[in-house]
């Protein structure tokens, strides 16, 4: 029998059957496109979270105060506060010089609020942080109009500023905000550069913010401590070597604040993974409180069990029934 012959059987079977083949391909249907649906959505909820949250590529990890582990109770929390140093600057130059499979480092500071003021135009709760100038390359920032600031700006403190678009588009509504000054707790700042409008993350603008030279924020905001505290991003040089730049991160670390092989890490680490964690805890989170409610009343499973049990007894008794009324001599003609 060659390929034609077979598809003209099966043609004939499924033509000769409609209600049976009907239902088949209604169940394959459904099946598929919930599926898809589930998937689509995983899927989404996933790139979202990637793009918007996390903030650091495949290749980049974070050194911290503290890491997701020092946050599972009062208690651990309690505990890391007091074992817990803050990141200070001569830690970033230690792993700077000795660093061998890193490929750029660069330091970053908590952020504040503020608020900022330009003639009779006000904004109120403003992020405002301070970074390195490396950071634009290590946080493959996008700028919309402008420049990222240089090493001489932030060597010298000066007060220019990166803004995000909201904040341009708010202080300055007529004309090119670059150039122009804002202020902020009475200190003026120039506008150096805006960064490509990034929307919001559940609700929460991405573009109202200021971001300083480091030592400008450290100047004019006070220490880099607490609430200002340091962190690290780093990136390895190559995606082979990405554990082996996490490891030699954590090591240098450890050589630099004296832990002994039994002490345990008083800094943390972020890597893809650990975000890739907290992605899954905030989706399942999410589905669980927004979309899918996970409560399951009693008679929900049995109305299901009775459902399916009745759509299998139909499905059997009914084909049954046609059989019965055929004419036997006729039936015994039919294939």
């Amino acid at each position: 029998m060659n390929f034609t012959e077979t598809l003209k059987l099966a043609m004939s079977a499924i033509w000769a059957h409609k209600l049976r083949s009907f239902l088949t391909l209604l169940g394959m249907i459904i099946g598929v496109t919930a599926f898809m649906v589930v998937l689509s959505l995983l899927q989404g909820f996933n790139k979202y979270v990637d793009e918007k949250i996390a903030g650091i590529g495949s290749n980049s990890f974070t050194i911290r105060r503290f890491s997701f582990d020092d946050f599972k109770n009062t208690d651990t929390i309690a505990e890391a506060q007091r074992r817990n140093k803050e990141l200070t600057f001569d830690e970033l130059e230690f792993i700077k010089e000795r660093a061998q499979s890193i490929d750029k480092i660069g330091a970053k500071a908590l952020p504040n609020i503020a608020e900022l003021k330009r003639g009779t135009e006000i904004m109120q709760d403003v992020t405002i942080d301070g970074a390195e100038p490396i950071m634009g390359d290590i946080d493959n920032v996008d700028v919309a109009e402008g420049r990222y600031f240089t090493e001489a700006e932030n060597n010298n403190a000066q007060r220019v500023a990166f803004i995000g678009v909201d904040v341009a588009n708010k202080l300055f509504p007529y004309g090119s905000a670059i150039g122009q000054e804002f202020t902020m707790r009475g200190i003026p700042y120039r506008v150096i550069g805006i960064q490509t409008a990034k929307g919001s993350v559940f609700g929460q603008p991405q573009d109202v913010f200021v971001q300083l030279p480091i030592k400008t924020y450290e100047a004019n905001f006070g220490t880099l401590t607490r609430s200002r505290g340091l962190y690290f991003v780093a990136t390895a040089k190559s995606p082979k070597l990405f554990n082996d730049a996490v490891e030699e991160a954590k090591t240098l670390m450890r050589i630099k604040r004296k832990l002994s092989l039994n002490d345990k890490d008083n800094f943390g680490v972020l890597t893809p993974d650990a975000i890739a964690s907290l992605r899954d805890a905030i989706l399942g989170f999410f589905i669980s409180i927004y979309v899918i409610q996970t409560y399951i009343p009693w008679y929900a499973a049995v109305i299901s069990i009775g459902v399916s049990a009745l759509v299998g007894i139909c499905a059997g008794l009914f084909p049954a029934w046609k059989a019965a009324r055929l004419d036997p001599i006729e039936a015994l003609r039919a294939d």
